[in-house]
């Protein structure tokens, strides 16, 4: 990791949380294809969430697998927050927690596009 993940993840309690829990990188693989085997036709769901152009180049150096069950576009909810606060600076402003872990991240993201798609794109 580099020096901002270094110290991020260790003061969030993730670094702690990782080594405590042991989970391996192949168990990781494992059950996250098994859930998105579960739950989206492989191909057709775009990995979604917050400036995860990281997120992406993690996952093609450390799990391509997952990458595999995705379709290849990304939604990147970073965008179009970008967009909206230009374009719409009077909205209210989606405020978000931050916590910076997988599980909360990806809650977070599905709750802002939720937002967007109630305040920006009605029908």
């Amino acid at each position: 990791m580099d020096d901002w993940n270094t110290t991020h993840h260790t003061s969030s309690g993730l670094v702690d949380r990782i080594r405590s829990e042991g989970v391996s990188l192949e168990e990781a693989i494992k059950q996250t294809c098994d859930f998105l085997e579960q739950n989206i036709e492989p191909g057709k769901a775009p990995l979604c969430g917050n400036s995860i152009h990281n997120d992406r180049a993690f996952l093609a150096k450390e799990m391509p697998e997952v990458l595999e069950l995705l379709h290849y576009r990304i939604v990147d909810v970073s965008t179009i927050k970008e967009l909206v606060n230009r374009w719409y600076p009077n909205l209210k402003k989606y405020r978000k927690k931050e916590a910076h872990r997988a599980l909360d991240d990806i809650i977070e993201s599905v709750e802002e596009l939720r937002h967007y798609r109630q305040h920006i794109f009605k029908d």
